[in-house]
């Protein structure tokens, strides 16, 4: 399945050089607002340590790992819903992508110039938005007006529609993102098909910066603010510092785990953004393996036998028949399928099975 992420946030936080990091393409990151005029789209491997495993033990020829799209939008400014920056253009590109990354600036350098005077990550937060806020409730009005004289007469579908629009309206006045208000079964596929920008899932990535004053590591009050946000929200967010990140990226991995001991940050910051992207969006993989190539497969969680083989072909859906199927950690237990067959842990699987993370499956199709 097709997996994209935009990365947003003011200009001069740091997402062009966020996203370089993260597909290691050389895309405009100049210190002014607006360098990125087009949104740059950049296709990255999601980090899983089990391909290599699989790979080995299959001899496979190749290893092709699940991907996600990652799409640089430029910086959006205060008024972008009303057309100020670059604002339409921009709104438009975050409505294609199934996810935001909300890129924020949580550390002090003189040297980087910040759009609105001074570094105040909530601020920046409330702006973006609010801006993006704006755009929804512009679209939920223009719908209501639209299913109003049907609603008044008497449509059943319309009245639905119309009661979940007037909810929604009062909640994005009160500047809050559609993605906070419950809808029922009955509501969900009206308010579904607006596409609206916040009711797509956050993640917000704090970018700190190596030998600055960075506001988690001082307990600063705009940092204590900040969580407070994060914790009344019920928000998600990842740190990470995506200069050190942007000088890593061509290194050969024992030299970035080298100078990942000098700058004291062990763990990868676009590892962790990678996996939270896949987490907020209730993602896993599963696994095919053989002689020609160990690939893994992107679906939802939950997804059923059927559902999962559609992500191969479409076809396989419909022509579903059962599954072979072991665990990873099965598979490597034993070294071989064919151990894991004698053993009782490569399963038959029909069409009710829910797929789990990690599953090494054959199909059987009709």
């Amino acid at each position: 399945m097709s997996l994209s992420v935009g990365i947003v946030g003011l200009p001069n936080v740091g997402k062009s050089t966020l996203f370089n990091a993260l597909t290691k393409n050389s895309v405009p990151a100049e210190n002014y607002p607006f360098c990125t005029i087009d949104p740059s789209v950049g296709v990255v491997a999601v980090p899983d340590h089990r391909l290599a495993t699989l790979s080995a033990i299959s001899g496979s020829q190749k290893i092709i790992p699940a991907i996600v799209e990652f799409v640089d939008i430029a910086g959006i400014v205060k008024g972008a819903s009303e057309g100020e920056g670059l604002g339409n253009k921009f709104l438009a590109n975050i409505r294609e992508v199934d996810m935001i990354t909300e890129v924020v600036r949580i550390f002090e350098d003189e040297d980087i110039i910040h759009v609105n005077g001074a570094v105040d990550p909530l601020s920046d937060i409330e702006v973006i938005n609010l801006e993006l806020v704006l755009a929804d409730a512009e679209t939920v009005s223009k719908r209501h007006g639209n299913v109003e004289r049907d609603a008044k007469r008497g449509d059943k579908n319309a009245v639905i529609e119309r009661d979940a629009l007037m909810r929604l309206s009062q909640h994005l006045e009160a500047g809050k993102l559609a993605c906070t208000l419950e809808f029922n079964d009955l509501e969900l596929p009206f308010i579904k098909q607006l596409h609206l920008l916040t009711m797509k899932q956050f993640l917000y990535v704090f970018n700190k910066k190596n030998g600055s004053f960075n506001f988690d590591e001082n307990n600063d009050s705009r940092w204590i603010e900040l969580m407070d946000f994060i914790e009344t929200t019920g928000s998600e967010y990842i740190i990470i510092d995506a200069g050190i990140e942007h000088e890593l990226k061509d290194l050969e991995e024992e030299e970035k785990v080298e100078f990942r001991r000098e700058y004291a940050t062990l763990d990868s910051g676009i590892d962790s953004l990678i996996r939270a992207c896949y987490h907020r969006l209730g993602l896993m993989s599963y696994f095919t393996t053989g002689e020609k190539e160990t690939h893994a497969w992107t679906v939802r969680q939950g997804a059923t036998g059927p559902e999962a083989g559609s992500a191969i072909h479409t076809d396989f859906q419909t022509r579903y028949i059962r599954a072979q199927v072991v665990s990873f950690e099965d598979l490597v237990s034993y070294g071989s399928l064919a151990i894991a067959r004698e053993k009782g842990k490569l399963r038959t699987e029909g069409k009710e099975y829910i797929v789990q993370d990690g599953d090494v499956i054959e199909f059987m199709v009709g």
